[in-house]
């Protein structure tokens, strides 16, 4: 995509925005505040809508790649960041500073830039997570909401303390908050470790992931996310009234069904829960079905 007059045109942006071509992907450098977040980029001429993609851990905006290609056919602009400790230019050092009330803010403050009011969000894994806290603190900027994998805050946070499936499932969250000993689990063996967990990744999008989490900073920014939240009760969000998505895979190593079925209970608006046979890399896994239900959804 080459950006010229039509999309000034179509489109007023804030001087904080910086266009460019890349591997044949679109991208935008946003700045905010004192960080600059690198965005993947497609549709910014079309009309239709603006869509948000939030990728998960260990994983960046390439995940979104071809979903963006199909979501630009669909007539829509797509805005998917590297977001919070991933991108380079926002990599601060604190953990406080990857709590979900600043992970969430980041997403207004680009949607700001983009001088965007409302827009549709979709997430995945720890951009679930992100999706779910802006859509109940930011409603009125949210026309509808698709979760893939991780379901509603405080049905997940609940099974997460009290139900012995999911407690068994997140062991892996309490070795995250171990200072060191991840940081150098995944490293060990030229990242073998991470590797692994990228099994259902093509080769393209590894060695993508890779040029990210080598940076200096990245991987332990990255896994600040789990040192900085669900300590206590901030991650209650409540009852959400924003047309809502899940999908969940049945064979998610993850995240148990009982938390995703609670989900109802939150669920206000018009909402779909839909299950398909996949693991928890759903884009990857069951990238036809994903994409045509969160279209369907948006539409």
């Amino acid at each position: 995509m080459k950006f010229g007059l039509i999309i000034l045109l179509s489109m007023s942006f804030t001087q904080n925005i910086n266009f460019y071509d890349k591997n044949n992907e679109s991208f935008a450098d946003v700045k905010t505040n004192d960080f600059t977040f690198t965005c993947r980029v497609g549709g910014m001429d079309n009309d239709k809508g603006t869509i948000f993609l939030l990728h998960g851990f260990p994983e960046t905006s390439r995940m979104w790649s071809d979903f963006i290609k199909i979501l630009e056919n669909e007539g829509y602009r797509i805005i998917a960041p590297d977001q919070r400790g991933y991108s380079k230019g926002a990599r601060p050092s604190k953990i406080s500073d990857y709590k979900i009330d600043k992970l969430s803010q980041d997403i207004i403050d680009i949607a700001n830039e983009f001088n965007i009011n409302k827009f549709h969000l979709v997430g995945h894994d720890w951009g679930s997570a992100v999706g779910w806290y802006i859509t109940s603190n930011f409603s009125d900027r949210i026309i509808t909401w698709s979760a893939l994998s991780v379901p509603h805050l405080d049905a997940f946070v609940y099974s997460m303390r009290n139900d012995s499936v999911q407690i068994k499932k997140s062991e892996y969250i309490n070795y995250f908050n171990k200072p060191i000993l991840p940081e150098i689990y995944f490293k060990i063996f030229s990242y073998k470790n991470l590797k692994n967990i990228w099994s259902k990744s093509s080769e393209s999008e590894i060695i993508s992931y890779l040029e990210i989490f080598k940076q200096r900073r990245a991987l332990k920014s990255a896994l600040n996310w789990y040192r900085a939240n669900f300590k206590d009760d901030e991650s209650i969000i409540g009852d959400i009234f924003t047309p809502t998505l899940i999908i969940y895979g049945m064979n998610d190593m993850a995240i148990d069904v009982k938390s995703v079925d609670e989900s109802k209970k939150y669920l206000k608006g018009r909402y779909k829960i839909e299950k398909l046979d996949s693991g928890h890399w759903l884009i990857q896994e069951s990238f036809e079905e994903v994409s045509k239900s969160i279209i369907e959804h948006i539409n």
